[in-house]
């Protein structure tokens, strides 16, 4: 039979597992790691679960933490940092085999959330912009016809 939800297709211990990983990840990394000293590791992945497992598609399951703005309110995060933990996210979910849909959904739904997670509107990484050849464009010559000041140091 055929799963019906994208969370059917990941499963309720495969998705502790990818969660437990990705939050392993983003404490010991060098770039975002002191963002979440301090912090209840388990707290988090627990409710991570429960966003992520609703977004998905479970039954009877909800999210029971603050809304993000509020939980996120007393942290600095910048542009940068939240796409450190995107990136750590999509190597996670890709090491864990994901499911296509299943990744495809978790990533939109994250992007979602960045306005109210960071402070720095504005900030996202355009990929197809930083794709783009970038021309340089040389200074105009100077006119013969015009004389050069010169100034003294």
């Amino acid at each position: 039979m055929k799963p019906s939800t994208l969370f059917e297709r990941i499963g309720p211990d495969a998705l502790r597992a990818v969660l437990a990983d990705f939050y392993g990840r983003v404490f010991g990394d060098v770039m975002i790691g002191f963002l979440f000293r301090g912090k209840d590791r388990q707290h988090l992945i627990d409710r991570e679960y429960e966003l992520t497992a609703a977004l998905l598609g479970a039954p009877g399951v909800t999210y029971t933490g603050r809304p993000m703005r509020v939980a996120h309110a007393q942290h600095a995060i910048f542009g940068g940092q939240f796409e450190r933990r995107l990136q750590i996210l999509r190597e996670t979910l890709r090491d864990h085999a994901v499911d296509p849909d299943v990744q495809q959904a978790w990533i939109d739904h994250q992007l979602a959330l960045r306005g109210q997670i960071t402070r720095d509107r504005g900030s996202e990484c355009d990929d197809t912009a930083a794709m783009q050849p970038r021309l340089a464009v040389a200074p105009p010559a100077p006119d013969p016809d015009r004389p050069v000041k010169l100034r003294r140091r």
